[in-house]
């Protein structure tokens, strides 16, 4: 008896749906690229429990003849291309032949489509793959495509989808996306009964930005305008001013040939630009659109076609390089302020108790102050010295000149009371010892500290987070918050707005008190004393952006990740010099929290080698020595 046999027609959909199909957000991507392909000149998406329960398309273009509406519910489908040399110079958006069978071998699916020429329309019902019923309709020019209860019979796809408002925002992503690429398109989006983004289509492509992001990023926009003749690539399109960058690629769309896109090329070339130009980390709001001829490029690489394969990637990465490069230093008036170096910050530091509960504002880590008015003080690490000495500097000095300040330092802190660190936590059977002896930093990111026994290497950034995020979860009745002296207004897109709205309880439990200040605009009148006040704006953004990754919504693990936001953002950053009580105290507090050997985000805070760790590496196993 044969063990191979061809599959049916619904097991093979089925399948394809998990490639093609990947979340509600899939779907409206096929749909409306569909109706682009179609010629619409408006186009409808409306979406209910986060596109799961209800998805709605409706578009104004030429749409089908009920022979072409029942072909086209036929896997393979397709009238874009007929042939395999047609995949060299595909223009359209779809030309798989696969969105409409498969998503409706995956929901209750109904498709409702009339041509200008045809006194009635045609629609054509399908349950979970069945047979699809079709007959005669009365409908509008165009198409309508209805999608409801996705993923009702596969369960198991549905249980790994995201929270209703996550979904939504994935769509949103979408959805914006399509728009800046079409602006000659009017695109509505409506989301439980609520209009949140809609564009003119009045094919202005600074009009579509300012639609969906607000005024007052529209005005801080630099075009672009590039041509290379030779590699026949152009780039047109906007970028925004350093001065407003956000936390994540969110607000970057690129376009290719009319196709979005995402690319590690042209983000890559983007980032290259900006780490030169601005001393913080950041990515700017960025929508380019990129010509290059037809046959230099192959869409047919992903099924949700995301992804796009250049023949020659490189020039496409200086090519983006040089247009955002040119169009920065080619603003009116703003070049000197844009490239101008900032000075890494010099910091006093006053070595402090950390005690848990009691705000950083109260105990910091540092203060800046003015380095030039203070009188010279003795070296605190290797690193201080050697700059103090110069270039030339002989380590041993450096060294000698780092002993006798940490000489002078225990003394004046030895007769300070230090509360003395509970018993020693475990982990995995792991303890970490007590009275480590911090001997320095490398590359002021990672501290290293010995005990009698072992080296251990501690991730100062991770470490800090650990603390805060324990210090942080353990205030249940909110966290301290301070008054700004300058309210901060902040402008969100549609699906922060909404994220804020839904969590305005979460914010203030938080520290951020925000007040509503117009559509889509907020007054931030309070921020968490332990958040610098120049910091707030990004840290409330990238808590947005840790809520839309969340699969539960319960409000536990709304506050956990909003926490685990604001202590990475409040922590000590890689690149910050510290002296030697203060890796003491670090260690000491680390060694205090319930888990010091992670921090919240699952990275390792520690690195411990003992004896035979060390024996091994130095192959010293054997010999007894």
């Amino acid at each position: 008896m044969t063990q191979i046999r061809v599959l049916d027609d619904t097991t093979i959909n089925k399948i394809a749906a998990g490639e093609v199909v990947e979340r509600p957000a899939s779907v409206v991507k096929e749909l409306v690229e569909n109706a682009m392909d179609a010629g619409a000149t408006a186009i409808e998406i409306e979406i209910m429990g986060g596109g799961v329960s209800f998805i709605r398309v409706t578009d104004n273009g030429r749409g089908m003849t009920r022979e072409d509406a029942e072909t086209a519910i036929l896997r393979h489908a397709t009238s874009k291309i007929s042939s395999v040399s047609d995949l060299q110079t595909v223009a359209t958006l779809g030309f798989r032949g696969e969105a409409l069978p498969t998503i409706a071998s995956v929901s209750r699916f109904s498709l409702l489509t009339r041509q200008a020429s045809d006194d009635l329309g045609t629609r054509v019902d399908i349950l979970g793959g069945k047979t699809p019923e079709i007959e005669d309709a009365g409908c509008e020019i165009g198409t309508s495509v209805r999608v409801e209860e996705l993923f009702f019979n596969t369960p198991a796809r549905k249980k790994f989808l995201k929270t209703n408002t996550t979904e939504a925002g994935k769509i949103s992503d979408y959805v914006i996306r399509l728009a800046l690429s079409r602006p000659d398109i009017a695109f509505r989006f409506i989301n439980n009964n609520r209009l949140t983004i809609m564009t003119a289509g009045d094919d202005s492509l600074r009009r579509a930005i300012e639609s969906i992001y607000g005024g007052d990023t529209a005005g801080a926009l630099i075009p672009l305008d590039f041509h290379d003749e030779e590699a026949e690539i152009r780039i047109t399109g906007y970028i925004s001013k350093p001065s407003v960058i956000r936390s994540s690629r969110a607000w970057q769309t690129y376009i290719v040939n009319g196709r979005t896109i995402q690319n590690r090329a042209i983000a890559k070339a983007i980032d290259n630009v900006y780490r030169a130009l601005v001393p913080k980390m950041g990515f700017p709001l960025a929508v380019l659109r990129i010509e290059v001829p037809q046959r230099t490029i192959d869409v047919n690489v992903h099924p949700q076609k995301t992804e796009m394969k250049f023949e020659d990637e490189g020039r496409i990465f200086k090519a983006v390089y040089k247009s955002v490069l040119d169009a920065i230093r080619g603003a009116a008036g703003e070049s000197t302020a844009i490239a101008s170096s900032v000075e890494k910050p010099k910091f006093h530091y006053e070595a402090v108790p950390l005690n848990v509960g009691t705000s950083v504002s109260a105990t910091p880590y540092t203060q800046k102050v003015d380095t030039y008015a203070m009188p010279p003080v003795r070296p605190q690490t290797v690193h201080e010295a050697v700059q103090w000495r110069g270039q030339s500097v002989d380590l041993r000095a450096a060294q000698d000149s780092v002993t006798a300040a940490r000489t002078e330092e225990r003394a004046r802190f030895s007769a300070q009371t230090v509360p003395a660190a509970p018993s020693p936590h475990t982990e995995q059977g792991t303890e970490m010892e007590g009275n480590l002896l911090p001997i320095g930093q490398v590359d002021l990111t990672y501290i290293i500290a010995q005990s009698a026994q072992s080296l251990y290497i501690v991730d100062q950034h991770a470490a800090h987070e650990r603390i805060l995020f324990d210090r942080f979860s353990a205030q249940a009745d909110g966290i301290p918050s301070q008054q700004m002296l300058v309210h901060a207004i902040l402008s969100f897109d549609a699906r922060e707005a909404q994220y804020i709205e839904e969590n305005a309880e979460l914010f203030d439990r938080l520290g951020f008190h925000l007040e509503a200040a117009g559509e889509r605009t907020y007054r931030l009148t309070e921020a968490p004393a332990d958040i610098p006040t120049d910091e707030a704006e990004d840290t409330i953004r990238e808590i947005l952006m840790s809520l839309g990754e969340l699969h539960a919504a319960t409000p536990a693990n709304l506050r956990q990740a909003g926490i685990a936001t604001m202590a990475c953002r409040a922590a000590i950053k890689a690149g910050e010099e510290l002296s030697v009580r203060q890796m003491e105290i670090l260690l000491d507090e680390l060694r205090a929290t319930p888990f010091p050997f992670t921090c919240p985000h699952g990275r390792p805070t520690i690195l411990r080698f003992d004896t035979h760790d060390l024996a091994k590496m130095f192959k010293r196993t054997g010999f007894n020595l």
